[in-house]
């Protein structure tokens, strides 16, 4: 009887060169393969070295499927993506049917529901959503943007300064325009009978604020959103402010 196949008998007795014979006249047959004829090891009782944990590439922020939500180039500071998903549907920028007597062009901010309308032609508005610091419900009425800027300085208000030293202190004397900067990509400032109002609509460098009331500020937007806001208006362009509801 043959021995095995799946034995290597190695040694280099008599009983080897019968077990050598015998496999050529099998082979001679056609009845082993190349692969009966290999050695089978035994398997290894050792593991094998654990291969590095798998890293995933990092993935791109929830919002990769709105294009006006990724990052933007063109800028002389970075424009992150937005993670629309933290901030929600209602606040992104849409076309919404809006009946008004406010002509094409004049922006209509509502901070009791955080969001500002540009007037559009045929009964339509642009929304977008935006965040409301304390500054933004203490004016109402209407006004005009008396002038518009590009990554503007920043300056914290006296208020600021005397309840937050420790935070607005090294900026007293103002903060040039960056993406560190409070102020965001754009700012549009509101004057009525030609006096600053104080008031502002601008970008953001906290994104997460955007339908939120925020502790300090105006209205603040997303920067892609200010960005898209500032490219459709001009200075002069009217503002009106809605009273939250009951006042």
């Amino acid at each position: 009887m043959s021995p095995p196949l799946s034995s290597c008998p190695l040694s280099a007795d008599h009983g080897s060169r019968i077990h050598i014979k015998r496999l050529k006249t099998l082979v001679a047959f056609g009845l082993l393969s190349i692969g009966l004829v290999s050695c089978v090891s035994t398997p290894s009782t050792t593991s094998p070295a654990a291969s590095p944990a798998f890293q995933p590439p990092a993935a791109e922020p929830r919002s990769s499927g709105l294009e006006r939500y990724k990052a933007l180039g063109g800028e002389p500071f970075p424009v992150p993506a937005v993670d629309t998903q933290r901030i929600g549907r209602k606040f992104l920028k849409q076309t919404v049917d809006y009946k008004t007597e406010h002509p094409p062009g004049t922006i209509v901010l509502d901070p009791q529901n955080r969001f500002l309308y540009l007037i559009k032609r045929n009964g339509k508005a642009i929304r977008y959503g935006v965040g409301v610091g304390k500054a933004g419900f203490e004016f109402s009425g209407t006004a005009h943007i008396g002038f518009k800027r590009q990554w503007p300085r920043w300056t914290p208000t006296p208020d600021m300064l005397k309840r937050d030293p420790a935070r607005y202190g090294k900026w007293a004397q103002g903060m040039d325009g960056s993406d560190k900067n409070p102020l965001g990509a754009r700012a549009m400032y509101l004057v009525k009978d030609g006096k600053d109002t104080l008031y502002r609509i601008h970008g953001t460098n906290e994104p997460w604020t955007i339908g939120t009331a925020a502790s300090s500020g105006c209205i603040r937007m997303l920067n892609q959103d200010v960005i898209d806001l500032y490219s459709q208006v001009r200075p002069g362009a009217d503002v009106v402010v809605l009273s939250p509801a009951g006042a």
